[in-house]
């Protein structure tokens, strides 16, 4: 009887130090998380294009950092690059190439998704049907925003509508104006005529308010994030790439699927389909660096959630080796 009370003694003792052990060693362990967790402010600001994305990053890496603060602005690509080279941010967020003079200058960046800018009009104009049907030429696209040609909406629908066309173009420095301009022949932001709107947001309300009305938007101002419709009041102008006078299957933009798809496989052309950037002076230094390896890694999952595409993979790669030199 003694021997089983013994051996009852000495069990219970293993099991309060197994609990003691496994109670240090959980506590170690939160201790030890709590210890990595990333601390401080990241300041970001730039680009309508990749504001959706960013605020999306920013709340799945605050999620696992909770005592990070992140402060996230738009302002287009220009004032991304302007803050951030001006020491006013750890990073910003650009949707048009890095010119030279902003590396001179200690522009260091990496690409981290990609989108589109898309030309719109008014979905209540009489001819949207028809413009469906036949898209638009790149050479009556150069028309509108460059060469400024006062043309009628007859001319492209081939009735007899007196009805001018009415250009918006952005006002704010911006990458969705640069890559437009860069399409339509090479030009930069300030060659493309039309009354100028502050952001993505405005543009895309500029032409809801204008039957006669034409602008262009990146992807996620252009579509319904929950649709995947274009957002009420506009249409997306299906680009007649090879001129064939019909809107062929691989060209047909009307919804996201379909322009994430036109993107991918390259029937929608680059420019307009370009690369966005994250920007630092000189490198990614502390909080912002773990941010942007995060970004490139396991934030990368939520890119097609986001409505955006992915890099491939050997892009993402040599991004994280860039990073990390």
């Amino acid at each position: 009887m003694l021997f089983y009370k013994w051996i009852a003694t000495v069990f219970c003792f293993f099991l309060f130090n197994l609990s003691f052990i496994n109670i240090f060693h959980l506590n170690f362990i939160e201790a030890a998380e709590r210890e990595s967790t990333i601390k401080g402010t990241i300041r970001i600001s730039g680009a309508w294009a990749l504001y959706p994305m960013m605020i999306r990053w920013g709340e799945e890496f605050r999620k696992v950092n909770p005592q990070l603060r992140l402060d996230i602005s738009a302002g287009g690509a220009g004032k991304g690059v302007a803050d951030v080279l001006a020491n006013l941010t750890d990073i910003g967020m650009v949707s048009r190439n890095i010119t030279n003079e902003e590396i001179k200058n200690g522009a260091f960046y990496l690409p981290v998704v990609k989108d589109a800018v898309f030309p719109t009009m008014n979905s209540n104009n009489v001819l949207s049907s028809v413009i469906l049907k036949k898209g638009l030429k790149k050479q009556q696209l150069i028309d509108l925003w460059i060469n400024g040609k006062i043309l009628t909406w007859g001319e492209f629908g081939g009735n007899h509508s007196k009805k001018r066309v009415q250009v918006y173009t952005r006002s704010d420095s911006c990458g969705a104006a640069e890559t437009w301009a860069n399409y339509l022949g090479g030009k930069k932001q300030e060659d493309l005529k039309g009354v100028g709107v502050y952001g993505d947001p405005g543009l895309a309300d500029a032409v809801k308010k204008d039957i006669s009305g034409v602008g262009f938007n990146n992807l996620n101002y252009a579509f319904d994030s929950k649709s995947g419709q274009p957002i009420s009041g506009i249409m997306i102008i299906p680009i007649d790439v090879n001129e064939n006078g019909k809107i062929d299957p691989k060209e047909d933009v009307g919804t996201k699927q379909k322009a994430i798809k036109a993107v991918i496989t390259g029937a929608y052309p680059s420019p307009p389909a370009r690369d966005l950037y994250l920007v630092a002076r000189g490198k990614f230094k502390g909080p912002a660096k773990e941010f942007v390896k995060w970004v490139m890694t396991e934030g990368q999952k939520y890119v097609e959630e986001a409505g955006y595409i992915r890099l491939p993979a050997t892009q993402i790669k040599k991004g994280l080796k860039t990073l990390e030199n």
